[in-house]
């Protein structure tokens, strides 16, 4: 697949509603698990933190990838 087939597929994906809607809840659901966890329940509260930044990852490398059609940049380790 090339990078042009990269960059129009993350395009495609981003352009359905039904994705962006379904990203959106998972992302609100994750944030407010994590909100309401138990005080004392570090274990659950970093979990669910984990998934929140998952799922951003995931939604702002498809945005990269739907800009300049090439993620080896962004896999790179900072120098």
């Amino acid at each position: 697949m090339t990078d042009d087939d990269r960059r129009r597929a993350a395009q495609t994906v981003l352009e359905i509603p039904f994705f962006n809607q379904l990203w959106d809840e998972l992302e609100q659901a994750a944030i407010h698990a994590c909100i309401f966890a138990k005080y004392d329940d570090h274990e659950a509260r970093q979990a669910h933190a984990a998934e929140a930044r998952a799922i951003k990852r995931v939604r702002d490398r498809l945005i990269a990838l739907s800009k300049d059609g090439d993620m080896t940049g962004s896999r790179k380790a900072p120098a």
